[in-house]
């Protein structure tokens, strides 16, 4: 299917059960929003500076017009002719670690084809090939606020070497 399998949902629903401690940690956190944010910022810029010279081979994220988000991550898309797989276990074998998208063509989950069964049923536009290529081609690197340049440009080292083999 192309998710990762922690994302991979048979049943439709939803999933909101913050605990008391999640709050607390949350709460605490609040005071150190402002600083995480600008670091992803800078952790994301880095990153995107460094991979410059592979948009060849992959599709870096841009941000919508009149937006400045603070990044969750750093969102990959492999080009036609790039290999996914292989760039993440070059990346993975060098001490860099990824996360496959857990978005992509949603009625592909078993969920779905719960829903299909039970009559509820959904509409499709289109062909969805775009979805499909995000499910098959996309991963994510981490740009938390931890992270030191020194991080940030092995990162962006390793990608070029991978996407470069």
């Amino acid at each position: 299917m192309g998710y990762d399998h922690k994302y991979v949902y048979s049943h439709f629903g939803y999933n909101l059960k913050a605990t008391d401690m999640q709050a607390a940690v949350g709460c605490a956190q609040i005071e150190k929003l402002q600083g995480f944010v600008e670091r992803r910022r800078e952790n994301f810029e880095r990153l995107k500076n460094g991979l410059a010279g592979t948009e060849d081979k992959l599709i870096l994220p841009v941000p919508c017009e009149n937006s400045k988000p603070s990044w969750f991550g750093f969102l990959i898309t492999c080009k036609d002719g790039i290999d996914r797989n292989k760039v993440v276990q070059y990346v993975e074998a060098h001490g860099v670690q990824t996360r496959m998208l857990f978005a992509g063509n949603l009625i592909k989950h078993p969920c779905f084809d719960q829903m299909r069964i039970s009559g509820k049923g959904y509409r499709v536009v289109g062909e969805l090939a775009n979805t499909d290529k995000i499910m098959k081609d996309t991963f994510w690197v981490g740009i938390y606020p931890g992270m030191t340049d020194e991080m940030i440009d092995y990162i962006a080292k390793t990608i070029h070497e991978a996407v470069n083999q």
